[in-house]
């Protein structure tokens, strides 16, 4: 899997939560839509770390602590998934925070509890 574009890893998991919600509809707790991607990804192939540690960083490179991240698929994309009514803004900044503080450049956030899927792709490039 290391050799795809990060385009395609995200194509791949928008595509595989899309038929999750299908089948499962909304209503259900986050866990289980983990649970899902998670069972799915792995069986297409890919690398898929469940409630992973990812180090945040002072600007000078002190550790400050972790958090842990939803999904890290293929070691470089990370998945921050929801089940709510709608998105807030603490959502984003969630994920946006992660992002900044992990070094990784890209991430998606997935919400499965509403009744259309919600999928919004995220980029935190270095300045």
């Amino acid at each position: 899997m290391g050799l795809r574009d990060i385009n395609e890893l995200c194509d791949i998991v928008r595509e595989t939560s899309f038929a999750i919600h299908k089948y499962l509809r909304n209503g259900h707790l986050e866990k289980v839509y983990e649970n899902a991607l998670v069972n799915r990804l792995r069986k297409l192939g890919l690398k898929v770390d469940q409630q992973h540690p990812l180090v945040v960083h002072d600007e000078d490179g002190t550790i400050l602590g972790e958090y842990f991240t939803d999904l890290f698929v293929d070691g470089r994309l990370i998945v921050e998934l929801k089940a709510v009514r709608s998105i807030a803004d603490e959502h984003v900044a969630q994920l946006l925070g992660y992002l900044r503080s992990s070094r990784v450049e890209t991430g998606l956030l997935i919400n499965f509890g509403a009744a259309k899927l919600y999928v919004r792709k995220y980029l935190m490039t270095q300045a």
